[in-house]
């Protein structure tokens, strides 16, 4: 599977992350299982280091995930003929990248009666790739000298997975806005200026596709 090295590259980053932000190695480790979430255990820890309450770390995690409630659904049709506790169990296994892989064979394989066994193995083969690299990222982030400030390596590590998709004008209106909000709502307690910033992002992204969705009824009348 070509998207192994790519999972293992991101988990190291996310270890890394998490010594940057001031967890030990075991509770990294332990985030890393019971979370196993690579974009919302970045939010969480961008909070943690920030030092915000625990309410809005979970908050903050809680929307970053609700993208999985869209997964499972589109997975179900292919799933649901399993029983109640392995379809659970299957739950924890709801990933980006295993998703992906998962949904592209069912859809070319609609009738395969072995399609919950390739799930499962795609499922172990993204986990084992997460967990390995995030080990590592743990190990090289608790080597490295705390005068170093690693904790920055959480905005550089944003700021990699948003620009590359900043491609149109509803994204860039987007990214303005919350670069925006965000400068001006710095000093709110608690950070609550990044769940205002997120929010008036996704506003403007939206204003914006809808003017865009507008614009050719708007041209023929």
């Amino acid at each position: 599977m070509v998207a192994l090295p790519g999972i293992v590259s991101w988990g190291i980053i996310s270890g890394v992350a998490m010594i940057g932000a001031g967890l030990t190695p075991l509770a990294g480790i332990a985030m890393s299982v019971l979370v196993y979430a690579g974009a919302s255990q970045l939010a969480a820890l961008q909070l943690i280091s920030a030092g915000a309450p625990l309410p809005l770390v979970l908050l903050a995690g809680f929307v970053v995930n609700l993208r999985f409630t869209l997964f499972s659904l589109s997975l179900s049709p292919y799933l649901r003929h399993l029983p109640p506790l392995r379809r659970a169990l299957y739950s924890y296994g709801v990933s980006d990248n295993g998703y992906a892989l998962s949904i592209n064979y069912f859809n070319q394989h609609p009738d395969d009666p072995g399609r919950d066994r390739f799930y499962f193995g795609s499922s172990v083969l993204v986990w084992g790739s997460w967990q390995v690299g995030t080990v590592l990222g743990i190990v090289v982030g608790a080597s490295i000298p705390s005068s170093w400030s690693l904790e920055f390596t959480i905005i550089l590590t944003f700021i990699a997975l948003v620009v590359p998709h900043i491609r149109d004008r509803a994204s860039v209106a987007a990214a303005l806005t919350a670069a925006v909000v965000a400068l001006a709502t710095a000093g709110l307690p608690f950070r609550l200026g990044l769940i205002i910033s997120a929010a008036s992002a996704i506003g403007a992204g939206i204003l914006v596709e809808y003017q865009k969705s507008k614009a050719p009824s708007a041209q023929e009348s």
